[in-house]
């Protein structure tokens, strides 16, 4: 039985290998070379506008995947892209695609920077097969990613140019880049990210780009597909913010995505909301790390969000403001778990109101200053349990378990039923 699972395991290998998605082996691969080549050619292609160049890096027997190849070329006509780049990880990990000749599998990544916007580059994997012609390699087609878990950081997610011909508005202080959408819908798109980046800045009062940019799907199908996800865990959400999460002072590149059914669905000040709701996760990116909690760093880029507005906490919060009348008033701040998008709606919009209202009460108790200062010492932190505890202490003078029960009173006063005037004896 084991002689017997040895030949049989040394069989898978031997296919495997053949096949071209085999592990990497020991030794120099002999392929890599060539193929890091076609990338390059590749690469060239796409920020020179060369069509030719590119369509002379895909197979010519690959028919289906050409005409795609074409329309994705046509469809990036209006994107600055000031830098491509296309790095060879490793061959193998998944089979090819079938059609003739040696064909081998290879995980790539595309780098890419829009021009004036991007500071470091956007990294899309991407999972490609690639066939040999002579002596050349050829790009024969691309593998759809596995799907993450919905808000989960996107591992080979579709790019917008993907879906459709991309059109590109400017505005002052935004880049808007469309699909399937009127070019004056995507205008008012801008207007509101260009209002919201000063509301960021009057904020935040620390250094940022000062700009954002916005991708528009033609369909919420569209935007869990930009995500890597699905539509299910993104219905009712009107916009996500992508991004590597920083802590370390640098500047990732961020992309505020919108949800067109439900962005659409709001009114003026809802789209001002959540626009500058998006945009201070730009902002704060880089003091946003594993160690800050989403009770934070969601409920600080609510509260920026509704800084300038004139509401109440009883309007902002309605499902909390129920919970609080009925009684149920929660017991500790909102885990991580309570923000997931494919979960129970009532825990995730709680977790947002409860987030919002415990850094408004610190900008009303301390000063809008220690809710910065507060944010940056959380997310400088080397752990997250250890990190809430210590800045607590050291910016807002106060233990968790103070802190705590402050904010239960803080939500009893500002969301319990205002008391009925007694009645003239």
């Amino acid at each position: 039985m084991v002689a017997a699972l040895v030949v049989f395991t040394a069989l898978l290998s031997t296919l495997a290998a053949m096949a071209g998605w085999g592990g990497e082996s020991d030794g120099p691969d002999p392929d890599a070379r060539a193929i890091e080549r076609l990338l390059e050619r590749r690469a060239d292609a796409v920020r020179e506008r060369d069509e030719g160049a590119f369509m002379a890096t895909v197979d010519r027997s690959a028919g289906r995947y050409r005409a795609q190849q074409q329309r994705t070329f046509d469809n990036l006509a209006e994107v600055p892209l000031s830098s491509v780049q296309y790095r060879f990880i490793r061959k193998g990990g998944f089979p090819p695609v079938d059609g003739t000749g040696r064909r081998v599998t290879a995980q790539v990544e595309m780098r890419y920077r829009l021009a004036g916007y991007d500071t470091a580059p956007v990294v899309a994997p991407q999972r490609l097969t690639l066939a040999q012609r002579g002596h050349r390699w050829y790009v024969a087609a691309v593998q759809a990613p596995t799907r993450a878990a919905p808000g989960a950081a996107e591992r080979g997610a579709a790019q917008l140019w993907d879906q459709g011909r991309v059109s590109v508005v400017r505005g002052e202080r935004s880049l808007v880049l469309g699909v399937g959408q009127d070019r004056r819908y995507l205008q008012g798109v801008a207007a509101t990210a260009d209002s919201a980046v000063p509301s960021v800045h009057r904020a935040w009062r620390g250094p940022w780009a000062g700009r954002v940019v916005v991708l528009v799907p033609r369909s919420l199908a569209d935007m869990a597909a930009l995500l890597g996800g699905s539509a299910s865990g993104y219905r009712g959400i009107a916009a996500v913010t992508t991004g590597e999460i920083g802590g370390s002072g640098t500047v990732p590149a961020d992309r505020v995505i919108i949800n067109p059914e439900a962005y659409d669905a709001l009114g003026d000040l809802g789209r001002q909301v959540v626009m500058t709701h998006e945009a201070t996760h730009v902002a704060t990116r880089a003091h946003t790390s594993a160690s800050t909690p989403l009770w934070l760093s969601e409920g600080f880029a609510d509260w920026v969000g509704y800084r300038d507005t004139k509401t109440f906490p009883r309007q902002v919060a309605p499902e909390l403001t129920r919970a609080v009348e009925g009684g149920d008033l929660p017991s500790d701040l909102p885990r991580d778990a309570d923000f997931g998008f494919a979960g129970d709606g009532n825990v995730l919009a709680q977790a947002y109101e409860q987030g919002w209202l415990a850094c408004r009460m610190i900008a009303e108790q301390w000063g809008e200053r220690k809710l910065v200062a507060f944010y940056r010492a959380v997310g400088r932190a080397p752990e997250r349990e250890a990190g809430v505890r210590d800045a607590l202490r050291d910016e807002l003078r106060v233990s968790e378990k103070e802190f705590v029960r402050r904010w239960r009173a803080y939500l009893t006063k500002q969301l319990a039923a205002p008391a009925l005037p007694r009645a003239a004896s």
